[in-house]
């Protein structure tokens, strides 16, 4: 599956339109940055990919199975270390109203890792850039 997002920068400092399809959201950076802090920074995106494709992957199984589940929560913090070109992503994963028992979280486990963010981060990484 292929997705397209167009970025757009213009005068304003850091105060980027995003736009995909029809949906449109802003990124800026923080004002130590430079920014304004009037939207998500770039690594605050690339940790919402991963957190909200894990809920929906979590839903859609849960759903599925027809599993009584009033909340998913998944928290990411992205740590970044440029020097070692390493990236750590910790993921916090709870479930709200709900009695899961142990092999359903287990198994909720396996589910997690399935999502197609997690695979695509985790895979092979290859950037092709053109000017034109």
């Amino acid at each position: 599956m292929a997705v397209t997002v167009k970025a757009s920068l213009g005068k304003e400092k850091y105060y980027t339109e995003v736009i995909a399809g029809e949906n449109k959201l802003i990124t800026d950076e923080p004002i130590e940055q430079g920014g304004q802090n009037k939207g998500f920074n770039p690594y605050e995106i690339l940790a919402t990919s991963l957190a909200s494709c894990t809920a929906a992957t979590l839903k859609m199984y849960i759903d599925r199975k027809e599993w009584n589940v009033d909340k998913i929560n998944v928290e990411v913090e992205l740590e970044n270390f440029p020097l070692t070109k390493t990236a750590i992503f910790k993921r916090d994963i709870n479930f709200e109203g709900t009695n899961l028992d142990e092999d359903q979280m287990k198994r909720l486990r396996t589910i997690a890792d399935a999502c197609p963010v997690h695979k695509i981060l985790t895979n092979e990484i290859e950037i092709l850039t053109k000017f034109s």
